[in-house]
């Protein structure tokens, strides 16, 4: 009988990291699809007649949809059941790309890209919240979101050398035509893996009201930023403008949600210093790790002459030490030190990464100026961001595990989009300033990516200064980590199933 017992542990242990697996492939999918298109941006301009000005709505109309349904995805999967959303949003992400792949014009392929973009969303925001509730064990959990971080930080590196080798060997169609195998092979894994949850409904009523605020909060927010901030900086009357009708959109959500019986979003959630803190870290993070792979990018090619394909190898050893890092070692290193403690030394990693690469030269080689860096950053972002996972969900409950990974995935794409119009427009400039004093335009390029790889130093900086402020000081070693106790285990309950034996 025992034998038996142990045998069928060992099998329903086996399925539920088959499942974490499955769900990784999903927001694989979805992470790379950000990165992916920007390698294949010139050729998509060619083919279907793009404007340069108009081409970035081939990326803007995703990001607006993804950025905007993030929060509010999650909390749907708290409500209804994240199994489903996920699956709801795998469906329509994998007939999105599927359009995307066939479009012939410049209307089909924004107005998918904003459907992609929906359904991005759908599935990126719950599947943190199935990943603490399959995981309870602290060791586990720790393990898994080790997984997840890696998925999550490395896709971006690893869209850019997928782009390239699609993008070259057959063409842009097939950055899309490739998600749908994908897509429907993770749908069908999901459904025969991961059982159905069921969440308590809108019985006590639906907060409409508060759905609509804060999505058209953070839809106009993030359009503010890769649109008018992007293009005519943050001076501009009209950035004021729509960035203050975003504020004040997110206040009235705020007020509607302190007072409602039954919030979309239940503001306890950001009682936790930890939560809280976790996110903000997040976000400055981000801001600077994002610019770097975009402007990191234009600094090999426009620079250095690389291709798609040789841009997108030349961050192969950053992807390989961040899975190394995450995979193999943040599971003990967070178990034995602690997730604060592990975290402040991967921030001052990538602080250092990025400040080194802030010194790259004109005639810069690869071994040199660009691997160190580059494999800094690996270390950094390897041990980093599985603490900062494990903190932003340390207060989640199993009710609230869906809108605090929905939260985790929007305070980085805010991140991401705020990083990423703020360096490139401030290296713009620069290069700009250079190029009217009469500096040669590599010269004048590389003075632009210099000075936007320090402020991204620095924004990692004051995440670090975040982190020492907010984060709670965890207890002394071996009372709490070493006794495989989890401190929020009594918060959040006992888990519910999140998975079903193959």
């Amino acid at each position: 009988m025992a034998e038996e017992t142990g045998t069928e542990k060992t099998a329903d242990d086996r399925s539920r990291w088959i499942a974490l697996y499955v769900l990784c492939a999903g927001v694989l999918m979805i992470v790379l699809d950000a990165t992916v298109v920007n390698v294949a941006l010139p050729a998509i301009q060619e083919d279907l007649g793009f404007s340069q000005s108009s081409l970035a709505w081939v990326v803007n109309a995703y990001l607006i949809a993804f950025g905007g349904l993030l929060l509010l995805a999650g909390r749907l999967g708290d409500l209804i059941s994240r199994r489903d959303v996920f699956l709801a949003g795998l469906v329509v992400f994998t007939a999105a790309s599927l359009v995307c792949g066939f479009a012939q014009n410049q209307a089909m392929i924004v107005a998918a890209r904003f459907v992609q973009g929906i359904g991005g969303a759908m599935t990126a925001a719950v599947v943190l919240g199935m990943i603490v509730t399959m995981f309870p064990e602290p060791r586990e959990q720790a393990k898994a979101i080790g997984v997840y971080a890696f998925v999550a930080s490395a896709g971006g590196s690893v869209g850019l050398l997928a782009g390239g080798i699609l993008t070259q060997a057959i063409s842009w169609h097939w950055i899309f035509f490739i998600n749908v195998p994908i897509g429907i092979l993770t749908g069908l894994l999901s459904m025969r893996l991961i059982a159905r949850d069921r969440g308590p409904g809108f019985g006590h009523g639906a907060d409409v009201l508060g759905a609509l605020l804060i999505t058209s909060s953070l839809m106009l927010g993030v359009y503010t930023i890769v649109e008018p901030a992007a293009k005519d900086g943050w001076g501009d009357p009209l950035t004021l403008g729509l960035a203050a009708g975003s504020l004040a959109l997110l206040g009235a959500f705020v007020a509607r949600e302190s007072t409602v019986r039954n919030p979309l979003v239940p503001l306890r959630i950001f009682r936790s210093r930890n939560v809280s803190g976790a996110n903000a870290i997040q976000a400055l993070t981000v801001a600077g790790m994002f610019g770097l792979f975009f402007l990191g990018v234009l600094y090999l090619q426009e620079v250095l002459g690389y291709d798609a394909l040789e841009t997108g190898l030349a961050f192969l050893p950053t992807t390989l030490v961040m899975g190394t890092m995450s995979v193999r070692f943040a599971e003990p290193l967070i178990m034995r030190f602690g997730a604060r403690r592990t975290l402040l030394p991967g921030l001052v990693l990538i602080a250092l990464g990025l400040a080194l690469f802030a010194t790259v030269p004109v005639d810069g080689s690869y071994v040199a100026d660009v691997l160190p860096p580059t494999v800094l950053l690996g270390f950094g972002v390897g041990v980093c961001f599985p603490a900062l996972m494990t903190l932003a969900m340390s207060g989640a409950t199993r009710e609230d595990a869906g809108l605090a990974s929905g939260l985790v995935n929007t305070t980085a794409q805010v991140g991401a989009a705020i990083g990423l119009a703020v360096l490139a427009t401030l290296s713009a400039t620069k290069t700009a300033d250079l190029l009217a004093a009469g500096e040669p335009r590599p010269q004048a390029l590389t003075g632009g990516y210099e000075l936007s790889f320090w402020i991204a130093a620095g924004l990692v900086v004051a995440a670090l200064v975040v982190a020492l402020l907010v984060l709670e000081p965890e207890p002394p070693q071996g009372q709490e980590v070493e006794a495989g106790l989890d401190p929020h285990a009594e918060r959040r309950g006992e888990p519910e199933p999140a998975y079903s034996e193959a």
